[in-house]
């Protein structure tokens, strides 16, 4: 016969779920609270979170010219003059190949809608053409009836071109003066926050800067390598808007995983519908080759520390990032997520019991007068 249960243990064991729930959904509370007040203010954020991007990549150069004796604000201006360039010449090399090969592309479309339509005549299918032109009578039907959200979703679509342009003016001008002034950001911050916080505030910002460049530039470098040996394999074969399909490559690689899924499926399609099943299975083929050099060969070269997140961590951010911002969300899932880790693993690192061996030397270890750490530089 089993021993009944303590009624004093099971009182403890309730008023600690209890307490321990009520401290959970008060979190869970503050974290909503600040999500909603982060979507009030991401006109601002947004352009914020671009900048910051812009900067890990640039900073590199920005800080060679800065040991070379430049001033901050010509290095600043030369490096953000430099973005520019690079950045019309990308949209330059993107917009003429789109332009001269539209209507061959058009063509190939429509060559491939035939063929679906033919191949869907025969088995196993066995539609026939009648009922294939009653879909697109519905489907056309359904367009006119929703005249009126289609100009509203064209509206929305020039207000979101509009606002596009506005961040990214917005972040260029971040960039230059995050460039500019960067490297005064801690010591400033450090001179505001009273007691402890000077300390750890600034030590988990720069943790997170660091994480957040070794992020930003090993996903360029990784994605560059990816469009690279993508668009020469699609060259080879002569798949049209070879240039285009290599930047949507590299855009694409800093959504990891979805990212490239989307980018290879964009290419396996314009593939089978202007080079036919063949070309498109050979690109598969490529775009499956590349990916698995990417994830066992490139990126643990590259990411030599990594972000410390699992695969499957990744996975799940990015799915929950896209379902609660779409694209965005996607895009900032994996560094948001490595952030929250680094931020983690910094306060276990300030909760963890030290042991009396630790303690020990931490004793051994200070210094005579008494301080608490080193001297923050100006």
């Amino acid at each position: 016969m089993s021993s009944p249960l303590s009624s004093t243990k099971t009182a403890a064991a309730l008023r600690t779920s209890a307490r321990v729930s009520v401290e959970v959904l008060l979190v869970l509370v503050a974290a909503a609270v600040a999500l909603w007040v982060l979507g009030r203010m991401w006109s601002v954020v947004w352009p914020l979170i671009v900048g910051l991007f812009l900067t890990t990549l640039t900073w590199p150069l920005a800080r060679f010219l800065r040991r070379l004796g430049w001033w901050p604000s010509l290095a600043a201006s030369a490096v953000t003059v430099f973005s520019l360039l690079v950045g019309a010449g990308i949209v330059a090399l993107i917009a003429v190949p789109v332009a001269g090969e539209s209507g061959e592309l058009a063509d190939g479309v429509i060559a491939g809608i035939d063929k679906v339509r033919e191949w869907a005549a025969g088995p196993p299918l066995n539609i026939g053409d009648d009922q294939i032109t009653g879909a697109l009578d519905t489907a056309t039907a359904q367009l006119q009836d929703s005249v009126g959200s289609v100009v509203t979703t064209a509206v929305t679509g020039v207000s979101t071109v509009v606002n596009g342009l506005v961040t990214a003016v917005l972040a260029i001008f971040l960039m230059f003066f995050f460039l500019k002034d960067g490297p005064r950001f801690l010591p400033w911050l450090t001179r505001q926050l009273p007691g402890r916080l000077a300390t750890d505030v600034p030590e988990v910002a720069s943790r997170c800067w660091d994480t957040l460049g070794a992020f930003v530039r090993s996903q360029a470098f990784v994605g560059l390598l990816d469009a690279v040996f993508i668009g020469i394999g699609l060259w080879i074969l002569g798949v049209p808007l070879v240039l285009p399909l290599a930047v949507l490559t590299f855009v694409c690689a800093f959504v990891p995983i979805v990212g490239a899924l989307f980018a290879g499926f964009v290419a396996v399609v314009i593939a089978l519908v202007s080079n036919g099943p063949m070309d498109a299975l050979i690109v598969l083929a490529i775009i499956v080759v590349v990916q698995q050099l990417e994830g066992n060969v490139f990126q643990p070269m590259i990411q030599s520390r990594g972000l410390g997140l699992h695969a499957a961590t990744i996975l799940l951010a990015v799915t929950l990032g896209g379902s609660l911002a779409g694209v965005v969300g996607s895009l900032l899932a994996v560094p948001v997520a490595a952030l929250l880790g680094v931020v983690w693993n910094y306060l276990r690192e300030q909760l963890v019991e030290d042991s009396p061996e630790r303690e020990g030397e931490a004793e051994a270890e200070a210094p005579d007068d008494g301080a608490i750490g080193s001297p923050v530089p100006s």
